[in-house]
């Protein structure tokens, strides 16, 4: 039987103006129809990864948005209107979870039969670290996901598997192919990392691990296998990143600019009042008294030069007050990187891990280079100011990390940051909710009554989440479930995944 191998339109067109995809296109074959003789894995890896960056960076990036309260509705549209109100349906992922499993996946699995026939242990790597943050992501959206059994061609109904499961396996992958390779080993063409060794695919792994261990902690005791992680040391220096391979053209831009910010395109997202309200703090009578520099790396400001963030649940139909012009928006560029896995979160995990199982010092030591982190990756300075108002505190420890995620991670990965909402319980809900906000019939806007660092429900939310509950996870792809006999009951919107419960 063939292998399949899925190069898209997309790849193709951005190889052409790339140095590090030249030696894979050739001008006298068709490059989306090659033969399977001259498909060389590093043919197939820029897809593979611009698959992926295409569904995270834009996609699980809006929705991530929405269900962190980092974005609401623009005035007078209403496309995303649905996830402002916690609401996901089967249809609204589907396309993603094609493009994740069809492509991506398939992709991966190619090069890695591929790269492990002829020893080349360091692509087999980097396509089993891709292999694993795919997973990894399907595991947190769904819950429940095929693992053993998918990409079979001959099993068109593969089982569902628990998450747990499924990470579990990916951290027996990831240290297998470790295992394997040398740090100077080379690796095909990819976007990632072009022209680096297997060292860098090594880094990576390890914070995978990191992120997967600590996401399942709070379900089964990972405390060895997290000290021997720390211990050894071998994590990122910079941002894991797509960036350098962005231009701006049609089909060679940054994702979430592509759908949300090229010219002629809809806008629908606006800042959230909630991560305005926290990062832009006010005195008594109203007046600002500290602004978080990343604010601006963040979001801009609106038409008047200020910053304010609107309210989950609305779109403002019908008001002359509240326009496109009040709100303020993402600051979002052509070339804008898509952050797969940042510093400041591996900071966060080890900072927490010593807050659960080591000493303060320690874990005030690792919140403070993540904080630091997320500075360097805003590209703003300020940090010291912002521990010094925001120091670690040892008695609430789980509250502070989270906190401090959250909006470390706004403007650079909201899809991470609702699934660590989920897991630390952290920012929580306050009392007011967005009724308490906003009042359409007299257009009042008040936002006096919200406390900074949590979240509020939203106005006219999807009943099925209800009132100070977090959509936990979303309902299984149609493109899935309609074609899988399978498919398992779905437990609802509000029931955790794994390593939630």
């Amino acid at each position: 039987m063939k292998k399949i191998f899925l190069l898209s339109a997309f790849t193709v067109g951005m190889g052409l103006g790339m140095t590090s995809c030249e030696s894979y296109l050739d001008i006298n074959q068709d490059p989306n129809s090659p033969s399977e003789e001259n498909v060389t894995t590093g043919m197939i890896m820029p897809a593979a990864e611009m698959s992926i960056a295409g569904s995270y960076g834009d996609f699980l990036f809006i929705t991530g948005g929405y269900f962190a309260q980092y974005y609401a509705q623009q005035f007078g549209t209403s496309n995303y209107l649905d996830y402002s109100r916690f609401n996901m349906s089967p249809t609204r992922s589907s396309g993603t979870y094609t493009q994740l499993y069809q492509k991506a996946l398939n992709n991966l699995k190619n090069i890695n039969d591929r790269a492990s026939a002829d020893g080349d242990w360091g692509t087999s790597l980097a396509a089993t670290v891709l292999r694993a943050f795919t997973f990894q992501i399907l595991v947190d959206c769904y819950g429940e996901t095929p693992y053993t059994q998918a990409l079979d061609p001959n099993n068109l109904s593969p089982i569902y598997d628990d998450g747990q499961t499924v990470y579990e396996g990916l951290l027996v992958e990831l240290e297998e192919a470790i295992s394997r390779v040398e740090p100077s080993a080379s690796v095909c063409t990819n976007f990632l990392f072009p022209n680096q060794s297997a060292d860098s695919w090594i880094k990576f792994a390890n914070a995978l691990r990191l992120k997967l261990l600590m996401r399942m902690s709070a379900v089964k005791d990972v405390q060895s296998e997290v000290a021997a992680l720390i211990a050894e040391n071998n994590f990122p220096a910079s941002d894991i990143k797509w960036e350098g391979c962005w231009s701006d053209q049609a089909e060679k831009r940054n994702p979430l600019y592509s759908e949300e910010f090229a010219p002629g395109q809809q806008q629908n997202l606006v800042a959230n009042l909630a991560i305005v309200n926290t990062m832009q703090v006010r005195d008594e009578v109203g007046n600002i008294e500290y602004t978080d520099p990343r604010l601006s790396a963040f979001f801009n400001p609106n038409t008047y030069g200020n910053y304010e963030g609107s309210i989950s649940g609305t779109q403002y139909t019908g008001t002359a007050t509240f326009n496109a012009n009040y709100w303020c928006r993402p600051a979002v560029s052509y070339d804008q990187p898509v952050y797969l896995l940042t510093v400041a979160e591996t900071e966060f995990f080890i900072s927490e891990y010593y807050s659960r199982y080591g000493s303060a010092s320690d874990a005030a030591s690792h919140y403070a280079a993540a904080i630091e982190a997320s500075f360097a990756t805003a590209g703003v300075s300020g940090a010291d100011e912002y521990l010094s108002r925001y120091p670690y505190d040892s008695n609430n420890a789980i509250k502070c990390i989270g906190i401090a995620k959250w909006v470390a991670l706004a403007g650079v990965n909201p899809f991470e940051s609702w699934c660590e909402i989920r897991r630390l319980d952290y920012p929580a809900f306050g009392e007011a909710e967005g009724d308490d906000f906003y009042n359409n019939s007299d257009e009042s806007f008040d936002t006096s009554s919200y406390e900074p660092g949590t979240l509020y429900t939203p106005i006219q939310v999807f009943g099925q989440v209800g009132a100070n509950k977090l959509l936990e996870r979303y309902p299984y792809a149609e493109s899935s479930s309609s074609r899988n006999e399978n498919v398992p009951d779905f437990p609802g919107y509000t029931a955790p995944v794994f390593w939630a419960k």
